[in-house]
């Protein structure tokens, strides 16, 4: 089995290369080889000179967008590339740790689940500030109530997928609109989704992050949108 690992990236030149390394190191569930998509939205600050150094290695696939279009539209493009059996998205700052792929894939890998999240909330999301910690309780709510979720961190950037699922979802998302998209999208097609304690340190806007209170709104209204809209899985998927 294959894990096809996404890693959007935006102007992450400082820590692209530790990121890069964790993941091409980090173990996986026995039998699994990984490939690692990495897509660089348009950086400006030298992030394309890291990405090609371990773009020569066989595991790793480089792709680039000439202007940036967002994270969710670089999601998009990663997932058009992927090859492997499952999907895993992971982001290209430290946050979040690769040790926790195998505990990630392994509901997919037993074909206990199609669709896993990682939730920071079980282990105290250290770091996370006050006005995050609301926005994401508030956001998890919302998924709970209008599609029975029964999760506990929708806004989690670690999200792993058969991949024959997500890519048959319609995603039109551009920025950080990707996690309430697809878990509203998974959701309304019936998939259940397990989550997973993962650890998790936060970063704040003077290390890179990039997130802003507005993306929190627009969260929030395109759950709400995807529960009235109409649904259809991509022709042949």
């Amino acid at each position: 089995m294959k894990v096809s690992i996404i890693i959007p990236v935006y102007n992450e030149r400082n820590l692209l290369a530790q990121v890069l390394e964790r993941v091409l190191a980090a173990p996986l569930p026995e039998g699994c080889d990984r490939e690692v998509i990495v897509v660089d939205d348009g950086s400006t600050d030298g992030t394309a000179d890291v990405v090609a150094r371990f773009a020569a290695r066989p595991e790793v696939h480089a792709c680039r967008s000439e202007t940036n279009h967002g994270k969710g539209s670089a999601i998009r493009l990663g997932i058009t590339h992927a090859t492997g059996d499952f999907i895993l998205v992971q982001d290209g700052d430290l946050e979040y740790d690769p040790r926790d792929y195998v505990r990630l894939l392994e509901p997919l890998v037993t074909r206990r689940a199609a669709v896993v999240y990682g939730s920071r909330f079980p282990g105290g999301a250290r770091g996370m500030k006050f006005a995050n910690r609301l926005a994401n309780r508030l956001l998890t709510l919302a998924a709970n109530l209008l599609y029975q979720a029964r999760i506990t961190d929708e806004a989690t950037a670690y999200k792993a997928f058969r991949a024959d699922i997500l890519k048959s979802l319609p995603l039109t998302c551009r920025r950080f609109e990707f996690c309430p998209e697809v878990t509203a999208k998974v959701r309304r097609l019936g998939h259940r989704i397990v989550e997973i304690p993962i650890s998790y340190n936060a970063r704040g806007v003077v290390d890179g992050k990039k997130i802003r209170w507005h993306d929190g709104v627009v969260a929030l209204w395109t759950l709400i949108k995807c529960r009235f809209a109409p649904l259809a899985v991509k022709p042949g998927a």
